[in-house]
């Protein structure tokens, strides 16, 4: 059996790579021997459960970020220097046959002969290339929204985009008066809640529409400034902020819209999540990802970035038109069942892999 050593930050933390790391991990533990090295060690325990079959090393306790500079700055820079190095040993002794780094904490400073290393992107690509980059014997990225830019940066780039662990048959109820967003709120407003809480308030300008409900599922730094910007514009009687929950189905299932403002994207995964379960999106078509997931026109909508107006209108269109709303999430769900189904993704990882091993 193959095998493949998968580096990471830190496995225990909550964020989307490493809830990608866990799916992906899991899904090719049936094909191949799988080990992860995890630099850092946050939590007691890994957030998302892996397959038994999967072992873990940590490289060392703790968060790699630090309330002391000093620290962060010794960790960011010499620790992870160390680690490796540390890394690159582990790799000389074990052999694996891919070494394949889930984000960029692990620099393949000294390469093991005869080891594919593997690079996977999980955001737009970057205004300048990497040098880093050549190191890699692949590039995968999420999307193909950047291809003439990535094509620049290496000979070898496959997309290869996140998902979903399943595919439920349950299809949303389209006469259900909600618009759902889900989401981090984290400093910077990447999933651009503060835009969509403004797009809202022009939406609310239609009294046809006073039935509607707007729900923003997350948590974060940022989810008292949401809630206080919500109060300001007296919107406090249509849109709800809540927790998320670890049922977030049950939020899509309480949904017949789903609207993505992020600023930027690897993937969308929440967007797909939610077209699995038959809501049309409306989304920014920013970089990346949300162009390969909505189909503009026929599963969803496609707005220029920032034109909040034009927004609001493709929400209006929706909330107005149940019919319209069925048509396109029946659509939306054709589509992720076509392109983001585990079977399709893991088909597309063993051939980049036979590819590399040949």
């Amino acid at each position: 059996m193959k095998k493949i050593l998968i580096t990471l930050r830190d496995i225990t933390e909550t964020g989307g790579g490493e809830r990608v790391c866990a799916n992906l991990s899991n899904a090719l533990s049936e094909f191949y021997e799988i080990k992860i090295i995890s630099f850092f060690k946050k939590e007691e325990h890994i957030t998302y459960s892996l397959d038994p079959r999967i072992s873990v090393e940590f490289l060392s306790e703790g968060a790699q970020n630090s309330n002391n500079f000093l620290r962060k700055f010794y960790n960011k820079i010499f620790k992870r220097i160390y680690l490796s190095l540390r890394t690159s040993r582990i790799i000389n002794k074990q052999s694996p046959d891919i070494v394949f780094c889930n984000d960029g904490t692990f620099m393949p400073i000294v390469k093991s002969k005869g080891v594919k290393y593997i690079r996977l992107w999980h955001l737009n690509a970057p205004r300048k290339k990497k040098k880093v980059f050549d190191k890699y014997d692949s590039l995968v990225v999420l999307s193909n929204k950047q291809m003439d830019v990535w094509k620049q940066y290496h000979g070898n780039i496959k997309v290869i985009p996140n998902f979903l662990p399943q595919i439920e048959d349950k299809i949303t109820d389209f006469s259900q008066k909600v618009v759902a967003s889900v989401g981090r709120m984290d400093a910077g407003d990447q999933k651009g809640f503060f835009r969509l809480i403004d797009i809202w308030k022009v939406v609310r300008e239609d009294k046809n529409l006073d039935d509607w409900k707007l729900h923003i599922i997350g948590g974060g730094a940022l989810k008292l400034e949401i809630e206080v910007k919500v109060k300001a514009l007296n919107l406090q009687d249509s849109v709800f902020v809540k927790p998320f929950s670890e049922r977030i189905s049950d939020e899509y299932m309480q949904a017949s819209i789903y609207a993505m403002t992020s600023k930027f994207e690897g993937f969308g995964m929440v967007l797909a999540e939610s077209a699995s379960y038959g809501l049309p999106g409306v989304a920014f078509d920013i970089n990346a990802g949300p162009s390969d997931i909505i189909s503009n026109g026929e599963s969803g909508f496609l707005v220029e970035d920032n034109d909040l107006e034009a927004y609001a209108e493709k929400l209006k269109c929706l909330m107005r038109d149940e019919t319209l709303r069925q048509k396109f999430g029946l659509k939306s769900k054709e589509i992720v069942s076509a392109k983001f189904s585990k079977e399709v993704v893991i088909g597309l990882w063993r051939k980049l892999f036979d590819e590399l091993l040949s």
